[in-house]
């Protein structure tokens, strides 16, 4: 080969690989703008309107239907259906269709010569046409991959009820979710326009201290420490709101509202306690029996199971049926088309060798498997009796948030009514009307834990708050199925 050759060469070369080279291209901002405006209709379409104030099962309806984490392991289940369907497939015959047309530059001919003397037997002959059409269809069937197959087909059904499992918890956390940012944004609800409405007074009164600073009426200590007290006052309010300006928007965000949307809760002005009228020892039998965790386990160790049957399995001789029909359009052949069929026995001697450690791996796994929900009912038993102590301490902390907000209430009663009798001085009014409004905030905040408490009581038992079978899909038919679910529990029904 000459230099002009070689470089001809390397020439092909570098113009084959710069072909093969993948280069991606940056996505355009108006793509993304699209994506955008179709996201944001597909997130929210579909929805039913609010039509008044929202109660909190509404709230728990609306997130249970419309939750879009929720609506991910829908369609997690839905794609778990679809993969066990997939592997019923695996367990039918292999079967293969091939056709064709096959030719040569030549002809397939050959000769033959004499074992003995070397000489040709035979002159140069062929029995097969230069050009030919084929046709194939084969169908293998092994008993052995049939078994395997099986086997992997039941554990992809108890892979889609593993999915089922962790649907519940999610429908289980996203309830408890709204029940807390719910009764917090019931406490946003009732207390910040008292906020604002003292914020404003406050204001108010630094403004005409600060006037009264500027026109040098008084002593100037005096007014000064009387504007740092205004804004320290402030600097408290200011806090309170932080706390429960974001109430509405992270229920908002649960339920899979619009942001910005005009949000109206529906809750009473009393505050009803609940009581626990099950007994501890029958919710911890629940909880062993019913949580998704620990039936997650149990699947998963029937998966574990299933994978030491599969190993032993492998074990045994494969008996391997064949069928198939054949065409070939050689003039030469006598039967163009025709039929064929054997049986034979296939064993693979390695995993005579191999299986051992398979099997042994396959029991260490259902070992583990064990072990594995062993330690997670003892954290399921933790997390009930948690729950039972913090509902217990919720309730004490609300019987006390709820006195000491009715004492200062009193308090600030009394101090308005020595204001107006000129008795004391603003300052003094503005800060035992903050007191009382720091210890409404306070109880309510106390009450929102009680009720979370509760709820999270009987989340840790693993209750459905829904049945298996819904008459409806409406959100009023959701509703009324959670509060008769809640109502039963309150009442000592567990089922």
């Amino acid at each position: 080969m000459n230099k002009s050759q070689k470089l001809f060469g390397v020439s092909l070369l570098a113009l084959a690989i710069s072909g093969c080279a993948v280069t991606s291209q940056p996505i355009e901002r108006s793509a993304s703008e699209t994506r955008a405006q179709q996201d944001l209709q597909s997130m929210f379409k579909d929805q039913e309107p609010l039509s008044g104030p929202l109660t909190l099962h509404d709230a728990m309806a609306r997130a249970v239907r419309y939750n879009l984490e929720g609506r991910l392991k829908v369609m997690e289940e839905a794609l778990a259906q679809r993969q066990v369907d997939l592997a019923t497939f695996d367990m039918l015959p292999r079967m293969a269709l091939s056709a064709g047309y096959a030719g040569r530059d030549n002809v397939s001919a050959s000769s033959s010569e004499s074992v003995k003397t070397g000489t040709q037997s035979l002159e140069p002959s062929t029995s097969q046409d230069r050009n030919r059409r084929v046709a194939d269809l084969t169908m293998v069937w092994n008993v052995l991959d049939f078994g395997v197959s099986y086997i992997s087909a039941k554990q992809q059904g108890d892979q889609r009820l593993i999915v089922q499992e962790r649907r519940r918890k999610v429908i289980h956390t996203i309830i408890q979710d709204v029940r807390s940012a719910y009764w917090r944004a019931v406490a946003a609800e009732r207390l910040l326009k008292q906020i604002d409405s003292l914020m404003a007074r406050v204001d108010q009164a630094r403004g005409n201290s600060q006037r009264l600073s500027e026109q040098r009426i008084g002593d100037p200590i005096q007014a000064l420490s009387y504007q740092r007290a205004l804004i320290e006052a402030t600097r408290q309010l200011e806090d309170q709101r932080r706390a429960l300006s974001l109430a509405k928007t992270e229920l908002a965000t649960l339920i899979n509202l619009p942001m910005g949307s005009d949000l109206t809760l529906a809750a009473s002005e009393d505050y009803p306690v609940p009581e626990l009228k099950v007994d501890l020892a029958l919710l911890e039998q629940e909880a062993l029996a019913n949580r998704p965790e620990l039936r997650e386990q149990d699947y998963q160790a029937r998966i574990s199971a299933a994978e030491t049957r599969k190993a032993m399995l492998r074990l045994l001789p494969g008996l391997e049926f064949a069928a198939g029909g054949h065409y070939d359009s050689n003039s030469f052949l006598v039967n163009q088309g025709w039929a064929d069929y054997g049986v034979k026995v296939t064993w693979n001697l390695f995993n005579v060798l191999s299986a051992p450690a398979a099997i042994d791996v396959a029991k260490a796994g259902e070992s583990v498997a064990q072990a594995r929900r062993q330690a997670m009912s003892m954290a399921v038993l933790a997390q009930l009796y948690v729950a039972n102590a913090n509902f217990n301490e919720a309730q004490r902390q609300f019987h006390t948030s709820q006195e000491l907000a009715g004492l200062d209430s009193q308090i600030a009663e009394q101090l308005r009514n020595r204001y107006q009798a000129q008795g004391i001085g603003e300052l003094e009014l503005i800060q035992g009307e903050l007191n009382a409004l720091q210890a409404d905030l306070r109880r309510d905040l106390a009450y929102a834990e009680l009720r979370n408490s509760y709820g999270q009581l009987f989340a840790s038992v693993g209750l459905d708050p829904l049945p298996e079978q819904l008459p409806s899909t409406q959100l009023s038919a959701i509703s009324e199925a959670l509060a008769s679910s809640e109502q039963r529990w309150e009442q000592g029904q567990l089922h």
